[in-house]
């Protein structure tokens, strides 16, 4: 039976996450919005969804369910939808690449 990690949405982004209006397609998380809970087990995200829908652990809109650590989805309320980790860009490696001088195109012959 596959089991799915669940990412609980901070308390303090889960109000701004709720009046945002529904945007269909692929959603953005930022990992720091996020603290990982716990791990269930189910037959799919929505059997797991089932299992823990009447208990204090239930999923929340906003709440990311990881799947094979490489497929995420979101709760929203029309179900779940595709999302992916946004990792902020290493400032460094990004001043650098801005800092290089382009190359020149080379000649074709």
């Amino acid at each position: 039976m596959p089991s799915y990690r669940v990412f609980r949405l901070k308390e303090h982004v889960r109000q701004n996450f709720r009046w945002t209006p529904h945007m269909s397609g692929l959603s953005q998380v930022k990992p720091r919005d996020y603290e990982e809970a716990f791990v269930i087990e189910g037959e799919s995200p929505y059997a797991a969804w089932a299992a823990l829908r009447e208990t204090p652990q239930a999923l929340q809109v906003g709440d990311v369910v990881e799947i094979d650590a490489f497929e995420l989805r979101i709760v929203k309320y029309v179900g779940f939808e595709q999302a992916k980790w946004v990792l902020p860009e290493d400032k460094a490696a990004a001043a650098a690449a801005a800092t290089e001088p382009e190359a020149e195109p080379q000649p074709v012959s």
